[in-house]
């Protein structure tokens, strides 16, 4: 039986490294190098839960195209169920993501593909219910799903399990109030600076969390390689993650949601919560892509460990 339900989009990454700094339109510009792996926020959120130990299902909607076939391998392999994904008939494809990093920001261009046609009528809502716990990333690109995302939420509620969201970027910028309703059943929140101070439209951290905490049982805020911040209540906790040599910190975020809801699945403290988080997040920006890192557990658990020890932290909550 699964332990996390997630329900999100799923295409491949194309990341292009190397590149000028000033594109300039109509020159043809070389790449030193590029990386074809898993992408999207939902897909690497899974990938990474399940590689730390964590049961993972995974509902989400593709084409019937090569991008498909081998970004559902992908999950497989590492021991996603992906039983209840479903393959569209239509001529849509599985959408894509091109990556353009730069040294301090990085060009995101989304074909969006069938991650815009999955819709409530594709989600096996009995087999959401067996969970333990729902996961929803991308909540702005669920563009058929989006109008029921609240259904969902308060279903899972509804059934007993715990719950998390991750908004990611609004393409539109609008950053519409529907998600407001949908916070109200989400006990885990998890967005970066810039996006909770959208969503709450304040250009100050602390008001946004304000306006955030009172709907969400807990807001997590990413920061980079900045302290992140926990708030629950009244109580919280700020903490920096491990330092790293940066390869990629494309995914990094996703990755943090999937160490969080690990450990607290397993029964562990907020505070050790987002210590967990910040170390998973911190090896995932060693490789490039975002579940490149998590591909050789070996290497991924004694990092884990080592980081765990370092923090004079009790039981590190995963197996191996």
């Amino acid at each position: 039986m699964i332990e996390v339900c997630v329900v999100g989009e799923l295409n491949l990454d194309l990341i292009l490294y190397g590149l000028p700094k000033d594109l300039v339109l109509d020159r043809e510009h070389l790449a030193s190098g590029l990386a074809f792996t898993l992408g999207s926020s939902s897909a690497i959120f899974a990938h990474n839960l399940c590689v730390l130990g964590t049961r993972v299902g995974f509902i989400s909607k593709i084409g019937g195209d090569p991008l498909g076939k081998i970004a559902a391998e992908r999950l497989s392999a590492v021991g996603v169920d992906i039983s209840r994904m479903k393959c569209g008939t239509g001529k849509t494809s599985t959408g894509l993501t091109v990556v353009l990093p730069q040294p301090q920001h990085r060009y995101i261009l989304t074909y969006p593909g069938t991650m815009f046609e999955m819709q409530y009528s594709d989600i096996d809502m009995d087999y959401v219910r067996k969970a333990r716990h729902l996961h929803l990333s991308s909540f702005y690109l669920h563009r058929a799903l989006r109008p029921r995302i609240l259904n969902l939420f308060r279903q899972a509620k509804e059934a007993g399990l715990s719950t998390s969201l991750d908004t990611n970027d609004d393409p539109e910028n609008l950053w519409e109030r529907d998600l407001l309703d949908v916070l109200k059943y989400v006990d885990i929140f998890f967005p970066n600076d810039r996006e909770a101070k959208k969503i709450a439209r304040s250009d100050d951290l602390a008001q946004a969390l304000n306006l955030l905490v009172g709907l969400s049982k807990v807001v997590v805020v990413k920061r980079g390689s900045g302290s992140t911040i926990c708030r629950s209540g009244n109580e919280q906790w700020s903490l920096a993650p491990p330092t790293v040599k940066v390869v990629d910190d494309v995914g990094a975020g996703d990755t943090f949601d999937a160490g969080f809801v690990h450990s607290y699945l397993r029964g562990a403290t907020l505070e050790d919560c987002l210590a967990f988080a910040n170390i998973a997040a911190a090896y995932s920006v060693t490789k490039h892509g975002g579940t490149e890192a998590f591909r050789e557990r070996g290497a991924l658990f004694s990092f884990m460990r080592q980081q765990w020890n370092l923090a004079a932290k009790g039981t590190l909550p995963m197996d191996g």
